[in-house]
């Protein structure tokens, strides 16, 4: 069983709220490799990015901060569930703010993972955040372009508009309106026909598999205009230079995973170390959770942070 201790720390006008997951046997006189684990998009820090990343991570000797994304879960900053590309790569930089407080970890050895959207945002948080070492994208995908595409039916214009009408109302005293990015409820899903295997898996792990109140699958619609020029990848042929590691299933959905991690392993030319892994036979939400997919992530990312954070399981103080 291992030690899980809920903290929080400053971000920029509210805390931010994380888990710190500790490896078995853990001593605070020694210093520990760290990683960052970043949930995917409208979630939380207890679904995949802590539960199974997170948790396998400890067991493998790292100590690990899996947060909450800001204005989501349990951080603070209001209104609620806000999705501002900008602002969820400012967490990681707070998040390594706090790590290097720690007088047990060594903040030259720390590393960041991301899921889905956390995917996309831990690459975009490592170009610019060198005391982050290393990086993996876990079935990643660029927030902004999935803005762009399907979560404005490809006419970006007409949501745009429509986001600064409900903005204006909103300013009048409306409340805020909060999209729903999935059915309801697995019988939701099959009632409005949907057969795309990121619906209809993501629906099953939101409702049925991994529920948490603060999980919810939501956005404020009147916030998403600031994603729509976002993209994740932006620069990253010159600013992304440690090693990075790209997980993906090789059946594609309508978040994009599939698409998004081959185009960032195009480009990130200028890793250290960059590697493709694409699990065959393998989707998106199956990389959430179901141990076909997460071990053999796993098999790959855990001697990833071994060799360029070093071992792996605490070094004696010095």
């Amino acid at each position: 069983m291992l030690n899980i201790k809920t903290v929080s720390y400053p971000n920029l006008a509210w805390e931010s709220a994380a888990n710190i997951i500790f490896p078995p046997g853990f001593d605070e006189k020694k210093k520990y490799a760290a990683v960052l684990c970043a949930h995917p998009i409208g979630s939380c820090k207890e679904q995949t990015a802590g539960n199974i990343y997170g948790a396998a991570l400890a067991q493998a000797g790292f100590v690990v901060l899996a947060f909450d994304a800001s204005f989501q879960g349990a951080s603070g900053g209001e209104p609620r569930m806000v999705e501002d590309p900008g602002l969820r790569v400012g967490d990681f930089r707070f998040a390594v703010d706090y790590l290097v407080t720690l007088p047990y970890i060594d903040e030259e050895r720390i590393g960041a993972l991301g899921v889905c959207g956390g995917g996309g945002y831990v690459v975009n948080a490592t170009m610019t955040e060198h005391r982050i070492k290393a990086v993996t994208s876990v079935t990643g995908v660029n927030f902004g372009r999935l803005v762009r595409e399907s979560f404005t039916q490809f006419d970006p214009v007409t949501a745009m508009t429509a986001m600064g009408k409900q903005r204006t109302a909103e300013a009048r005293g409306m409340k805020g309106v909060a999209m729903d990015l999935l059915p309801i409820s697995n019988e939701d899903a099959k009632k409005q026909g949907q057969t795309d295997p990121d619906i209809v898996q993501a629906t099953d792990y939101y409702r049925s598999r991994c529920p948490n109140p603060h999980g919810q699958a939501k956005q404020l619609f009147s916030f998403n205009a600031a994603a729509t020029t976002w993209d994740a990848f932006n620069h990253v042929e010159i600013l992304l230079t440690q090693p990075a590691l790209i997980i993906v299933g090789d059946i594609p959905g309508a978040f994009g995973a599939y698409r998004d991690s081959l185009e960032l392993y195009g480009r990130a030319s200028g890793s250290k170390d960059r590697q493709l892994v694409v699990l065959p036979n393998t989707s998106h939400y199956e990389l959430y959770d179901q141990p076909n997919a997460t071990g053999p992530a796993l098999e790959k990312i855990i001697p990833f942070f071994n060799e360029h954070l070093g071992c792996s399981g605490g070094s004696a103080a010095l």
